[in-house]
């Protein structure tokens, strides 16, 4: 055979090169394509946990925020109840749970979140101290994680929606499992009953608040101390080692408000995560912490419902006020005042409040998939209600299930319309 004369070598060069690089650009365009459609294949909803129900309902993001489906979040319970009966100590935590944050009903699902192909959506149910994976195809379990102790509470998904971390709360306990299989990742200890976790937007950190006990009736601000050892933790989403302890215990105390609660509720980081804005057990208002200087810098006091009892021991698990969120453009908070029975929208510049809109005891506060409203779940009044950001006014309210309290962002497969079980 004759050799390929030089001329030849570089022809044969060029076409293999130009094969290689049509065929990465055509898997390029292939994946492209492949994204779209799998974008195109899902509809943003909002999860509507309805605790004492056991369901959840699934709703329109935005407009007029309407029925889309409910799903069943207990399909196992006879059996979760079976075990529970079966077990002594089990049965005592699960009678303490119905009897006290419960308010004399069981807590079937606490927080919810779906999985990033809106295929499966993840709750934490209290009374049965686990988190589940729950088809939405099916209404079937694909996984179920027990937490440690015997309570199971609040929840965060990271950014890329692949993990999420659920509150243990009488083991002190967080737990960050694997989203699609629920195998666990990691976990890391905190204060005493661990209950609102936050990653931040870039998913290194993990921030969880402790509120120690809200089930005594030793509220008066002299018996603080009783409430137990409550801090916020901060730790790396990697190795789930601590790099930070905030005590705002110090930080109040600082300021002058030695009489405040020190157990962080509901909270929300400012866009840039420079400002978190909290509140705290018993207190009609919530606060600005300053990240970087590591102080409490402003601190807004909202309107008292004279029809609230002033007797503390009756504001639910220690809230008066419980529900915060802020619009993406960070202008303006929207603030849950659970025990005054209203919700607000609030200027982040001058901490002015706008109209006090009439809720029944509103539980929650998140934020529209389009941003322009504020979402309220009215656990009083079985509903959830929208209030637009701009004017601080009602646009609509949508019946629910029994007792709806959180409320999250999250997507299903763009025809679905409940599982084939329901």
């Amino acid at each position: 055979m004759s050799a390929l004369r030089p001329r030849h070598l570089c022809t044969l060069a060029a076409a293999v090169a130009l094969t290689f690089t049509l065929g990465g650009t055509a898997t390029a365009a292939s994946e492209r394509t492949a994204a779209q459609t799998a974008a195109a294949d899902l509809r943003e909803v909002m999860f509507v946990g309805n605790n004492w129900d056991g369901t959840a309902d699934v709703i329109k993001s935005t407009g007029d925020f309407a029925k889309v489906g409910r799903i069943n979040v207990v399909p196992d319970k006879d059996a979760r109840m079976a075990e529970i009966n079966a077990d002594p100590i089990k049965w005592i935590y699960f009678q303490a749970i119905r009897n006290g944050v419960g308010e004399g009903h069981d807590q079937f699902v606490d927080d919810m979140y779906s999985t990033p192909d809106g295929r499966s959506v993840v709750v934490s149910r209290p009374s049965f101290a686990d988190v589940v994976s729950i088809d939405l195809a099916t209404g079937n379990i694909n996984w179920r994680f027990p937490v440690a102790g015997y309570r199971s509470d609040h929840m965060a998904v990271s950014p890329d929606g692949t993990r999420v971390a659920v509150s243990a709360s009488t083991a002190n306990t967080v737990h960050v499992l694997d989203i699609d299989t629920g195998k666990q990742l990691g976990s890391f200890a905190t204060g005493d009953k661990p209950h609102e976790n936050i990653f931040t937007r870039d998913g290194k950190y993990i921030w969880n608040m402790a509120i120690g006990d809200v089930n005594t009736s030793l509220d008066d601000p002299w018996l603080d101390w009783t409430k137990g050892d409550r801090h916020i933790t901060v730790v790396d989403a990697t190795t789930y080692k601590q790099v930070k302890v905030i005590d705002m215990r110090q930080r109040l105390d600082a300021i002058g408000l030695t009489d405040f609660s020190d157990a962080v509720r509901p909270a929300v980081f400012s866009p840039d995560e420079s400002k978190l804005y909290f509140q705290v057990s018993f207190f009609n208002g919530f606060l600005e912490y300053d990240v970087a200087s590591d102080r409490i810098t402003r601190v807004k006091t909202l309107p008292m419902n004279p029809a609230t009892s002033t007797d503390r021991t009756t504001w639910v698990n220690d809230s008066r006020h419980h529900g915060i969120s802020m619009n993406p453009s960070g202008t303006k908070l929207c603030v849950a005042g659970t025990m005054d029975d209203y919700a607000t929208v609030v200027d982040r510049a001058t901490l002015q409040e706008g109209p006090l809109v009439t809720a029944s005891k509103p539980y929650w506060a998140t934020v529209s998939g389009d941003g322009k409203d504020c979402v309220v779940s009215e656990s009083g009044a079985d509903q959830v209600t929208a209030i637009d950001f701009a004017t601080g006014q009602k646009t609509v309210s949508v019946p629910v299930g029994d007792h709806p309290q959180r409320v999250r962002l999250g997507h299903v497969q763009a025809n679905w319309t409940g599982p084939s079980t329901s």
